[in-house]
């Protein structure tokens, strides 16, 4: 079975989110995410990174997101890999969350 990851745009995941659709999960580190942080994440770095660690979504689609989108690629595979079907990220991460001019805030 070949894993893959879909990429998904900032837009795409600010509406699942808001629409209830989406669970997104942080896989920085608690001083990045202390820094700056996504609006509605839950935190689970990739350092210690255990797919158990996973809120259950509760019928929602899991995607992983990052400060540029490779660490939420890793997540993703690595949830994979544990047979999970958790098989999307926040293409480019917080900077391109920034970018297209959606909000972040401060204190995780």
């Amino acid at each position: 079975m070949t894993s893959q990851v879909q990429d998904l745009t900032p837009d795409e995941v600010a509406k699942g989110v808001a629409e209830g659709r989406y669970l997104l999960v942080d896989v920085r580190e608690p001083n990045e995410v202390e820094a700056e942080a996504y609006p509605y994440g839950v935190v689970v770095p990739l350092s210690t990174f255990d797919p158990k660690a996973i809120p259950d979504p509760a019928g929602k689609e899991v995607v992983f997101a990052c400060r540029s989108g490779k660490r939420s690629v890793t997540a993703s595979l690595a949830a994979q890999a544990a047979g999970l079907p958790y098989d999307k990220h926040l293409a480019g991460g917080m900077l391109g969350w920034k970018a297209a001019g959606l909000p972040s805030k401060v204190g995780g």
